[in-house]
């Protein structure tokens, strides 16, 4: 794990670590800075931060920084896609700086909360079995898809909803309303709040074109997940979309604009965007996803310690987990994500066979540059949202199965009551996607804490297992289950 590497062999196999992770990386900006509806050189800024703030809790994470700080192992850090859901609920809620500046509070608290009860979660293992984790993680891909799925076909409401309103009534409410304000007009008044409903067909919605570009992406991807070797197979994502935006070029579909205006050098500062502010049940729920993510970093760090023949005892743990809070506190300052450790690149290390922890010091390094890069920032926002439609099918999709994946391990056969947990937690997950309105009469103050499905599942298999499994004291099965976890 301390083994010393040249400077150029260090220098590629930390660029290979990069690429690796590099598509999920910059996917989280993407989608929460668009449903944020931010400016495209606000969403630039996010890349940006978010890239620079990958390599700085990277390298906190493998070199460490005091004794209380980083586990020391070859580990990647990047944003858990398990936060997602509840930062697009919010966005979406309360679009703007305004809602930005709601969800980087509410990452700043929960940072500051993961990092005091850090010692507290690895003993918490034994009430996530492989039942409560393996749900939780196929609902998060669940919920994730409909990102993908609005890519390709188009946003259900904005400029790209499946219908608009039709042009020759917009014109009439508009001549009316110009009418009923001129002065002496004794026409009444248009009602404060009237707005037509759409009922004219877009045609830009599931435009042909871009539904056979996010085609073109997806089929990509599976081939050269099934013909590539060795790396190039594992960074199938990251070439699709490259396939992608190369095909958007020639067809006049992508443009550099944005890109020629940045600049080539820029710093990363804090609240760039916004603002934080500090809302309790937000902070709350975000608390709860880092107590998962968490669990999820357990199982990651064992099974590094098992590859490069490392104790991981609890001392190295909760320095580990600690960070993941750290690291979380860090993107809320600088206007980005919870961060947590990268599973793809454990992967990586048992592909590989390096376990120098210095090849992700390096990896880290070069994220920290990318982030002061605005260009290729620039070029990643300039993508057209069918690109990354057909990766986040890919994507999203592998989230769902890794959960699948390990409720495969669960025994149905002689505990007939996991079926129970399953079954009744992705329904209550699935409420939120299917009826995001059925919370109108409940209390405002509830909203937060009930508009993430994920959230719902979690808190619904977590109590279910409870009440019809109890909390085993071997915790075993769930460091296995943890193990598994590719959500990130």
């Amino acid at each position: 794990m301390e083994e010393r590497i040249p400077l150029g062999k260090l220098g590629v196999l930390g660029l290979q670590h990069v690429l690796v992770m590099y598509a999920g990386a910059v996917a989280v900006p993407l989608i929460v800075g668009r449903a944020l509806k931010l400016s495209p050189e606000q969403v630039a800024t996010l890349i940006s931060a978010d890239l620079f703030c990958c390599g700085l809790v990277t390298l906190i994470q493998s070199l460490g920084a005091t004794q209380w700080f980083g586990i020391r192992l070859p580990v990647m850090m990047g944003v858990t896609f398990a936060s997602v859901a509840p930062m697009v609920a919010t966005a979406n809620n309360i679009p703007g700086v305004e809602g930005a500046g709601l969800i980087f509070g509410s990452i700043m608290g929960a940072g500051v909360i993961a990092m005091l009860i850090a010692p507290l979660v690895s003993r918490m293992l034994r009430f996530f079995p492989p039942v409560v984790t393996g749900t939780i993680i196929a609902v998060i891909g669940i919920s994730l898809m409909r990102v993908g799925i609005n890519w390709i076909f188009g946003n259900p409401f904005g400029p790209t909803a499946p219908n608009v309103v039709n042009p020759d009534h917009a014109k009439w409410l508009a001549d009316v309303s110009a009418v009923a304000t001129a002065p002496g007009s004794t026409f009444p008044a248009v009602p404060k709040g009237l707005a037509l409903v759409p009922s004219v067909p877009n045609p830009k919605y599931a435009d042909l074109s871009g539904v056979g570009i996010a085609a073109l992406v997806l089929v990509s991807i599976l081939l050269i997940a099934k013909y590539g070797k060795g790396f190039v197979a594992n960074i199938s994502v990251l070439l699709g979309i490259v396939v992608g935006g190369v095909v958007c070029t020639a067809l006049g579909l992508m443009n550099f604009d944005k890109v020629g205006k940045a600049a080539w050098f820029d710093l990363v500062t804090p609240f760039a965007i916004a603002t934080p502010v500090f809302d309790p049940m937000l902070i709350l729920t975000m608390t709860l996803v880092m107590v998962v993510v968490m669990i999820e970093s357990t199982g990651m760090f064992l099974a590094l310690g098992d590859m490069t023949d490392q104790k991981v005892d609890q001392a190295a743990l909760t320095r580990g987990l600690r960070t993941d809070g750290l690291g979380t506190l860090i993107g809320g300052i600088f206007n980005t994500f919870p961060y947590t450790s990268f599973s793809q690149n454990v992967g990586l290390v048992a592909v590989t066979g390096v376990k120098s922890r210095f090849v992700c010091v390096a990896g880290g390094v070069i994220l920290v540059v990318l982030g002061l890069l605005p260009k290729m920032a620039a070029l990643v926002e300039s993508l057209p949202t069918v690109v990354l439609g057909g990766a986040g099918l890919v994507m999203f999709g592998m989230v769902t199965a890794t959960g699948i994946r390990i409720l495969a391990n669960v025994d149905f056969k002689t505990n007939r009551y996991n079926a129970f947990v399953v079954a009744v937690s992705i329904g209550m997950g699935m409420i939120p996607l299917v009826a995001p309105n059925f919370k109108q009469w409940m209390p405002h103050g509830l909203h937060p804490l009930i508009e993430s499905g994920i959230l719902l599942t979690s808190m619904a298999a977590l109590l279910l297992n409870l009440f019809f499994n109890g909390a085993g004291a071997d915790t075993r099965d769930a460091v296995a289950a943890a193990r598994q976890a590719d959500s990130h």
